[in-house]
């Protein structure tokens, strides 16, 4: 498996310039408020899924999005949606929870993960990953992300989960 090390030679090797910062580690999105005010760019939530036909899907967020689990598979085309269990994330992904990633498909050689990108994510000017491990954040250009992105073979799935909720919130749901 990709280290931490090994994942930011990888970045490195691009010509990404990946900006890492050690902190405490980091298991859940509301915590480390004083940890992301100190890193620019926008910070993210990752959620590693699977649904009821065994398909599997990573969805990288802005940290702040609302994400409606029970609305998004008829949006992706999906069957029910429930959160993929700590082995499966570990086979496919190589981390931890805690530590879910995007930068965690470098694992997914198979190419069993459709990953899912949020447009506010996406358009993002740095965007901020775990690298591999939740006791750092790695910072990424939005080039340097794509660049991670392409050689990887990899299309992101871009949502836009901001329309979603004033969707939802226009026809009072």
């Amino acid at each position: 498996m990709t280290t931490r090390d090994d994942i930011l030679s990888f970045l490195t090797g691009l010509g990404t310039a990946p900006v890492t910062t050690d902190h405490e580690a980091v298991f859940h999105v509301g915590e480390g408020r004083g940890i992301k005010q100190a890193i620019p760019g926008a910070h993210t939530k990752n959620l590693f899924l699977k649904d009821a036909k065994g398909r599997i899907w990573l969805i990288s967020a802005r940290d702040d999005t609302v994400i409606d689990l029970k609305r998004l598979p008829t949006v992706i085309g999906s069957a029910r949606l429930s959160f993929g269990s700590a082995s499966l994330l570990s086979e496919v992904l190589g981390v931890t929870p805690g530590s879910v990633t995007a930068l965690a498909l470098i694992h997914d050689t198979a190419r069993q993960v459709t990953f899912i990108l949020d447009k506010t994510l996406a358009e993002a000017e740095q965007v901020n990953f775990h690298p591999l491990t939740n006791t750092a954040t790695t910072t990424l250009t939005q080039a340097g992300f794509r660049k991670f992105l392409k050689a990887l073979e990899i299309t992101p799935l871009v949502v836009d989960f901001a329309a979603m909720k004033r969707d939802e919130t226009a026809f009072g749901r």
